[in-house]
């Protein structure tokens, strides 16, 4: 089978390596389509790499579709479409096939394309930080920083959770297009504007009741420390920009004093609830995914499309694989 391989900082290669035998609990899963997350382009391009190189074949991808060949689980047999969710740290998906464990498996219902399913991974991920990020009633104003994939769910979650206005700040102005189709109430395209000018002109000076963070740099995360009001809430997604300590603005934080709440972990919730409710969400056409679904770029293409991405996709919101043998 083809997988990419990750053998250094930037250097990827997609090379021929056998295809792999399930274990117990596990499934073989052939592969359809993968798409490149922004924790992954911060892998490949900025220092995270695995203890063991060159990195298990197909990492670090994480976001997957496709159909089971083999099972060593009595929760699934062979044909069943499924949603794989692995521990990133396990992770596979730019492969043709995957072993995976049948607990990080998601059974996707038929008769809905598997490309829009695959975006389940993504959404269940923001689903599970909004609940951390906003756990209580709907708020006044929230801001989101970085209109990517993550960013653009979380647009949506927050109008679903009752928000009356969402800011949405980002460097590509086509992605601030779509952010406004979705419903953002005011669009900021960074540096020529400012999202912390932008949320206090709509709060009369006060700051956003909540800010997410989606963008994974540390100025971000400095912004989003100006942009929320006292005692409001951060919520950190974004990936970290660097191993080691990172600047940050404690006095100002330690002045506003607002609740910060860091997510992971999703692949690890129990029964993979917010993957499974993200599905329903998108076959019920309640969550937009079709913006997602181009440009698909074929497996042997994975090092260009790694560059594309972390060249914010070059106008497009997510960058995906065909992983079709």
């Amino acid at each position: 089978m083809k997988a990419v391989r990750l053998l250094d900082v930037g250097k990827v290669v997609v090379d021929e390596v056998p295809v792999p035998d399930p274990g117990p609990g596990e499934a073989l899963v052939k592969m359809r389509r993968a798409s490149i997350c922004g924790s992954d382009v911060h892998v490949v391009y900025d220092g995270f790499l695995p203890d063991e190189m060159p990195g298990r074949p197909g990492y670090p991808g994480h976001e997957g579709v496709g159909e089971v060949v083999a099972s060593n689980s009595a929760d699934f047999t062979a044909g069943d479409a499924v949603l794989t969710v692995p521990v990133p740290t396990e992770a596979g998906c730019f492969a043709q096939y995957q072993v995976v464990a049948a607990g990080s498996l998601v059974k996707l219902p038929e008769g809905v394309q598997p490309e829009r399913l695959l975006m389940a991974q993504q959404l269940g991920t923001t689903i599970y930080a909004t609940r951390r990020f906003w756990p209580g009633e709907p708020g006044r104003v929230a801001a989101v920083i970085g209109a990517g994939s993550a960013g653009l769910f979380f647009l949506q979650l927050l109008r679903r959770a009752g928000f009356e206005k969402v800011v949405v700040a980002d460097l590509e102005p086509a992605r601030l297009e779509i952010a406004q189709e979705l419903g953002a109430e005011v669009v900021v395209r960074a540096p020529a504007e400012d999202v912390v000018d932008a949320c206090l002109q709509l709060t009369g000076g006060e700051g956003a009741d909540l800010v997410v963070e989606a963008a994974g740099y540390d100025s971000c995360r400095a912004q989003a420390i100006d942009a929320v009001r006292e005692r409001g809430r951060l919520g950190f997604f974004g990936f970290p920009e660097q191993r080691g300590h990172t600047p940050f603005p404690m006095e100002r934080a330690f002045r506003k004093a607002p609740t910060i709440e860091f997510t992971s972990g999703t692949q690890r919730e129990p029964g993979l609830r917010s993957f499974r409710y993200a599905v329903d969400l998108i076959v019920r056409g309640e969550v937009e995914v079709g913006y997602l679904l181009a440009p698909t770029l074929p497996i042997e293409r994975a090092p260009e499309a790694l560059d594309i991405a972390r060249d914010r996709g070059r106008g497009a919101v997510k960058i995906n694989l065909d992983l079709s043998a």
